[in-house]
């Protein structure tokens, strides 16, 4: 897949459905559904952003999101609660190497709805749509080694734990281990079924 392919399928973000939830692309009106999780340093604590300050800040960060999305360089979508719309998280693509053919995926959720696996729900129709429509053929993710909640998402989802990068990341100030787990393309479609 060519650069300007993926541009394309992203600059009309395709819209993702499981059982519960519809992954869409985020607007200015999910600000305050947002902001309830992104100020929380609980949510920032393993993560590379600080808590949002304001909700004027997420409306900023959204806003900044649009041109983004229309040029199809942003590859993240909104996890929305399929039953009220409510935005409870984030769910995508944080790099895409059109080369190898591999993808990176990342996530964040709303405390309030932490081990009802929605995370690995979201997570897994990325995957599929990375390994289906995108024809990737390898999809990792990364976490800061102490982040085991995020780790055992990663391996339901059937990724595999391939080791520790240490002192890798300078993240707020300090350098942490990151730990990487991957899955491939057949592995990942033989474990769906």
């Amino acid at each position: 897949m060519r650069k300007n392919e993926l541009q394309k399928i992203f600059s009309d973000m395709p819209q993702l459905y499981t059982d519960r939830l519809i992954l869409r692309r985020m607007t200015k009106r999910d600000a305050a559904d947002m902001y309830e999780y992104s100020h929380l340093s609980e949510v920032t604590e393993y993560l590379l952003w600080h808590p949002h300050s304001s909700i004027d800040h997420t409306k900023t960060y959204l806003s900044y999101l649009e041109k983004d999305y229309r040029m199809g360089n942003f590859y993240d979508w909104g996890v929305t609660l399929r039953d009220s719309g409510k935005l409870i998280g984030t769910c995508g693509f944080t790099t895409i190497d059109t080369v190898n053919m591999c993808g990176e995926i990342g996530y964040v959720l709303n405390p309030s709805y932490w081990g009802e696996g929605i995370a690995r729900e979201a997570a897994c129709a990325v995957m599929e749509f990375g390994f289906n429509e995108l024809r990737l053929h390898r999809i990792e993710a990364k976490y800061i080694i102490g982040n085991d909640r995020s780790r055992k998402v990663m391996e339901k989802c059937g990724m595999t734990f391939e080791g520790i990068r240490r002192s890798s990341m300078l993240i707020k100030g300090q350098f942490r281990d990151i730990g990487v787990c991957a899955v491939l393309s057949h592995e990942f479609m033989k474990g769906r079924g």
